[in-house]
């Protein structure tokens, strides 16, 4: 098993020249050219996975000091099992123990190919727990294994926490919903809908880190897409929050970015 220093994705132990996820308009490959490590070479350099409670039964992680994308990763227990849901890009034993202390892994999502991880190798650590991918996405998953499980639009990973299918970002783009120990209905988003500095508010991107956008019609595709789910908070994967009032920051949202593309506003600017 290697790992793309530049996204953390992992691949075969005999990876291509170029990571495909990186060598993509969504990405980039460094100028410096591209650059394979191992988990072993990791380890050495320092890493380690750092653990937060983002409130009760739900936990961020986040590979420390940066790897790949930088993305926050999230653990949501359940009385159920646990779910993990984006995958760092490093694991060690230390990450193992901590993670089991919070009772484990009972299957594995990422909300897009850029946060696949190191999923297998996670899986592995958990009983071979089963890792879901959007099947729209199945031509990005650069190592195969045994616990893959595609879906289509909708799958319930856990009881009580299903996924849906939103595209934009990736055809396969998906959210997970999880119920907090209030009862209330919390979105785990990825970046299939990002929130932003700004509180109460989202954005939707065909690439983050390259400006590029989506049509009206997608953004409205999207905020159509998870229109019948409840959800009052969210989480996106780098650390940002919606406390309150995160279904109504995605519809209104989505309006004021189909606006803008549209052209609506254009006499001002």
């Amino acid at each position: 098993m290697t790992i793309c220093r530049t996204c953390g994705v992992e691949s075969e132990s005999e990876p291509p020249a170029v990571c495909p996820i990186c060598d993509d308009e969504r990405q980039w490959v460094p100028q410096s050219g591209q650059e394979w490590t191992s988990r072993e070479e990791l380890e050495a350099e320092g890493h380690t996975i750092s653990i937060t409670e983002r409130e009760p039964g739900l936990y961020a992680l986040r590979t420390e000091p940066k790897l790949g994308i930088g993305q926050t990763c999230y653990l949501a227990q359940s009385e159920r099992g646990n779910l993990l849901f984006d995958i760092p890009p490093y694991i060690d034993a230390e990450a193992v123990a901590a993670v089991a202390e919070l009772g484990g892994i009972h299957a594995i999502a990422a909300s897009h190919p850029h946060m696949f991880g190191t999923q297998l190798e996670w899986s592995g650590a958990f009983d071979d727990a089963p890792v879901f991918v959007c099947a729209l996405d199945a031509g990005w998953v650069q190592r195969r294994g045994s616990a893959l499980r595609y879906y289509e639009d909708d799958a319930e990973v856990l009881p009580g926490i299903p996924l849906r299918r939103t595209g934009g970002h990736f055809p396969g783009s998906a959210v997970a919903l999880w119920t907090g120990r209030d009862g209330t209905g919390v979105m785990l988003s990825g970046d299939s809908i990002g929130p932003v500095a700004r509180t109460g508010w989202v954005t939707f991107m065909r690439s983050f880190p390259n400006f590029l956008p989506l049509s009206a019609d997608v953004v409205k595709r999207i905020a159509a897409s998870v229109a019948d789910l409840e959800f009052d908070r969210m989480y996106g994967n780098f650390g940002q929050q919606i406390p309150t009032g995160a279904f109504a920051a995605v519809q209104e949202s989505a309006q004021r970015y189909a606006e803008w593309v549209s052209g609506e506003h254009d006499h001002l600017t």
